[in-house]
């Protein structure tokens, strides 16, 4: 990817609905520039997780385009889309989606297996040795959990690991669905710390959404969903007139 490009992200014309005819979201514009640390917010159901399925090429829009560092998706195929997402973004879901049977380290290089690139990236350190790293980084204890299935481990653990997982190989974009929704206000905050110093390191660009809006003075902008998405507009309409 082209190093001076000043956008991760660039959004623009998107529409995307379930049903073609009853749009989600319509978005006329959106940029993330690089390095930066953006908040979205949003209820349940305003179609944020939506949102981070289409930046992330995992469904195409009826309407738009999307750009990923300089890349635009929605003119790649499904395999190509496959293996850009792998090779350059990285995903933290808000249940985690470890698999369950594995340990940490597994969990985490699991990552690896998919892109070249990201293995490339690791230089002269294992996959293993940067899975420790990352987790020593995180404030998990590589030695504490090795050998543990990733059912055992505690819902923090579990945390830390998917974020490792997502930061592996340095992929330029990290996406981030809901992590905090299961921590209290203090390790929430501290979850936060970690995960910022460790996108600052290797200058990926964060996408974080919430429902939380208590979280978002510590990003470099937030953003409402339903200010940005004019199908919200429509959809206030039609509740207001049933």
């Amino acid at each position: 990817m082209d190093a001076a490009l000043s956008h991760t992200v660039e959004l623009s014309g998107l529409r995307y609905g379930w049903q073609p005819d009853n749009p989600l979201l319509e978005i006329e514009q959106l940029q993330v520039a690089r390095g930066e640390r953006l908040f979205i917010y949003g209820p349940s159901g305003s179609g944020k997780s939506t949102l981070l399925s289409l930046l992330g090429g995992l469904i195409s829009p009826q309407q738009g385009r999307i750009q990923i560092l300089g890349q635009a998706m929605t003119e790649l195929g499904a395999s190509a889309r496959d293996r850009f997402r792998a090779d350059h973004l990285g995903f933290v879901f808000q249940q985690f989606n470890l698999i369950p049977y594995l340990d940490p380290l597994d969990n985490i290089t699991l990552a690896l297996s998919f892109s070249r690139l990201r293995r490339q990236q690791l230089g002269d350190e294992s996959p293993r040795q940067a899975a420790q790293r990352l987790l020593s980084a995180l404030e998990l204890d590589p030695d504490q959990v090795a050998g543990q299935p990733a059912r055992q481990l505690s819902i923090g653990q579990q945390q830390r690991v998917a974020v490792a997982r997502a930061l592996i190989g340095k992929p330029e974009l990290i996406i981030a669905d809901e992590p905090t929704s299961s921590l209290d206000a203090d390790s929430q905050a501290r979850f936060l710390s970690l995960l910022f110093e460790q996108c600052q390191s290797q200058n990926s660009t964060l996408v974080f959404v919430s429902h939380d809006l208590r979280l978002a003075d510590r990003f470099d902008r937030t953003l409402s969903l339903t200010d940005i998405n004019r199908a919200a507009d429509s959809q206030s309409s039609k509740a207001i007139a049933c």
